[in-house]
C-alpha cells in the first residue's frame, strides 16, 4: 500500500487492537486523521508495539503522531517491559518532605516515561495533570500533584523539562482544572459553580509555570463553570482563546478531551461535538472507542487540515536514539527510587 501524502488532519483516533486491521487502515489514512492514541488493548509485548507503531508510520506523509496516556499509577497504559511509574501524588507526598529530591524525582520520571515511549515510537503522553488536589475528584485523586497550585506549578515544570531532556513534549490537562468539580466527566456532566477570579488564582497558577517551561499542549475539562460560560471548557472560546491563548499567552497544541465522554454530550453527536470544540479554539479533537462514530466524525471533517500544522510538529518525538541505554537514563531510574 502506498503512503498517503497528505497533510495532517485534526482528528485524533484510536485502533481496535494489537495490530491493524483494515478498517482502522481506511480511518487512518482519511485526510481528516492526524493521530493515534494507544491503549492498554493495543498492547501485548515491547516487540509487538513497535511494529504496531510502525505500521501507523508507514500509512501516511508525514507520519500520523502516535501518542497515549502514560502518567503514571492507575493511567499507565503499557505495564510489562515499561518501568511502573508510581502516582503522580506520590511526587507530592515527597515534596511535603524535600522538595529537592522531589524535583528530582519528578523530571526523572518524565524522563523515563518519554525513553521509554520513544524507544517505541510514540510521540508523546497526554502528561502532566495540573488539576489541584481537593480531595472532591474521584476521577482525578491520586493522579493530582496536590492540592498547593505552588508545589503543582513546580513539579509540572520538571516534568515538562524532563520529557524534554528525552525529546518528548507535554501536554497539561485537564484546563482550566478538574480537580474541585464532583461528577466524572466519562460519566456525567460536571459543574463548577467557583468563581472565575478562585480558579484564576489557584487552578490556573500552574499553568503559569509549566507554558514558561515549555508546556507544548494543553488539554481542556470537560468541565461547565457556571459563573464564566455555560459550555464547558473544551467548547468555550472564553476559556481557549480569551483566558489560554490571551491572558495566558500559550501558543501551543490545544487537543480537545475524548469527545465520546458524557461530558461532552452538551452538544449533539461526534459530528457535533467536534465542530464545537474546533470552532471555540481546539486544534485536535479526540474520539476514542468508538469505530463508527469515528466514521461519522472523519467524514464531516472531509479534507480538513490542521490550521496551525507546526502546532502538531512540536509534538512529534525528537531525536531517533535509543535513550534506554544512556547515563541519564540510568540517573533518572535512580530519582526514581525516592518514591518506593
Amino acid at each position: 500500500m502506498r503512503k498517503l501524502r497528505a497533510p495532517l488532519g485534526p482528528a485524533v483516533i484510536d485502533v481496535v487492537g494489537t495490530a491493524l486491521t483494515d478498517e482502522d487502515r481506511a480511518r487512518l489514512r482519511h485526510p481528516a486523521a492526524g493521530a493515534v492514541i494507544l491503549f492498554s488493548r493495543n498492547y501485548q509485548s515491547p516487540e509487538q508495539l513497535r511494529l504496531l507503531v510502525e505500521d501507523i508510520e508507514r500509512l501516511r506523509e508525514p507520519a500520523l503522531l502516535a501518542c497515549v496516556d502514560h502518567e503514571g499509577g492507575r493511567v499507565q497504559r503499557f505495564r510489562d517491559g515499561f518501568t511502573a511509574i508510581p502516582p503522580m501524588r506520590e511526587l507530592g507526598r515527597l515534596w511535603d518532605r524535600d522538595k529537592d529530591l522531589a524535583r528530582q524525582a519528578a523530571r526523572g520520571a518524565a524522563y523515563v516515561i518519554a525513553a521509554e515511549l520513544g524507544a517505541h515510537g510514540v510521540d508523546f503522553s497526554f502528561a502532566p495533570v495540573l488539576d489541584l488536589d481537593y480531595g472532591a475528584s474521584s476521577v482525578i485523586g491520586d493522579r493530582a500533584l496536590h492540592f498547593d497550585p505552588n508545589a503543582v506549578g513546580a513539579l509540572a515544570a520538571e516534568i515538562v523539562q524532563g520529557f524534554a531532556d528525552a525529546g518528548m513534549a507535554a501536554v497539561g490537562k485537564h484546563f482550566p482544572g478538574h480537580g474541585f468539580a464532583l461528577a466524572d466527566t466519562h460519566r456525567d456532566v460536571a459543574r463548577d459553580e467557583r468563581a472565575f477570579s478562585e480558579i484564576l488564582k489557584k487552578d490556573i497558577a500552574p499553568y503559569h509555570i509549566a507554558i514558561q517551561a515549555g508546556l507544548a499542549g494543553v488539554m481542556p475539562a470537560h468541565v461547565i463553570y457556571t459563573q464564566c460560560d455555560a459550555e464547558p471548557a473544551g467548547y468555550s472560546k472564553y476559556w481557549l482563546q480569551e483566558v489560554l491563548r490571551g491572558k495566558l499567552g500559550f501558543d501551543g497544541l490545544i487537543f480537545s478531551d475524548d469527545l465520546s465522554m458524557a461530558g461532552a454530550s452538551t452538544v449533539g453527536g461526534p459530528p457535533e461535538r467536534a465542530r464545537a470544540a474546533l470552532a471555540a479554539g481546539c486544534d485536535m479533537v479526540l474520539l476514542c472507542n468508538d469505530p463508527e462514530g469515528q466514521n461519522k466524525l472523519l467524514e464531516s471533517l472531509g479534507n480538513m487540515a490542521l490550521h496551525r500544522p507546526e502546532r502538531a510538529e512540536r509534538m512529534r518525538k525528537k531525536g531517533g536514539r535509543d535513550l534506554r541505554k544512556s547515563v541519564a537514563y540510568r540517573d533518572a531510574q535512580e530519582a526514581l527510587t525516592a518514591l518506593a
